[in-house]
């Protein structure tokens, strides 16, 4: 049994030393899995990668205790995880364009460059809601995009945390992605 197995099994009981030491031996591979989200999304000026990592293990130390039995499992649990950060902040974002609290000030148009891309955020809560309806449909198909997208994990990571082959994963990828294609055009 590797490291990574024994502290997981040890955080599930509630070790929160395991839980660090867990967290700092994959923190490159969340680090990864946030990059790779991040990138695809452009500058979208919602997060940055340290932040969306950050941000993961403040919803993972809230928790009592984890459940993933192994590191795929563990992984694909963060995608997810990240996966609701990147909506808050985009929910955030969008309240925010619309005047949130903010006091009304006079924009001067040599800064615009410095604004967040509002059209990143609405792309987001759009997969998201689409991917609720898909969820309703199909769980497995959902929790594919999931990873995908949220994720940014490859067919093979998505394939050994799910416990599926990789051929599976791209044929579900596929249906997904019309299924997503035709909510998303409603």
């Amino acid at each position: 049994m590797g490291e990574v197995t024994r502290l997981i099994e040890r955080a599930r009981d509630g070790d929160r030393a395991a839980f660090d030491r867990l967290f700092e031996l994959l923190y490159p591979e969340l680090r990864q899995i946030a990059h790779r989200r991040l990138a695809r999304s452009g500058r979208d000026g919602l997060m940055q990668t340290t932040a969306l990592v950050n941000e993961c293990y403040l919803k993972f130390a809230q928790r009592e205790a984890l459940a993933p039995a192994d590191r795929a499992h563990f992984l694909a649990y963060s995608a997810t995880v990240m996966r609701s950060v990147i909506v808050d902040a985009a929910r955030l974002a969008g309240s925010a364009r619309r005047g949130g609290d903010a006091e009304h000030v006079e924009l001067d148009t040599a800064h615009i460059d410095a604004l967040p891309d509002s059209s990143a955020a609405q792309e987001i809560l759009a997969v998201h809601g689409a991917l609720d309806e898909l969820a309703g449909i199909d769980a497995r198909l959902a929790q594919v995009v999931e990873l995908r997208y949220f994720g940014g994990m490859a067919d093979a990571e998505i394939a050994e945390a799910l416990g599926l082959s990789t051929r599976t994963v791209t044929r579900d990828w596929d249906k997904a992605r019309l299924l997503l294609a035709h909510a998303l055009r409603d």
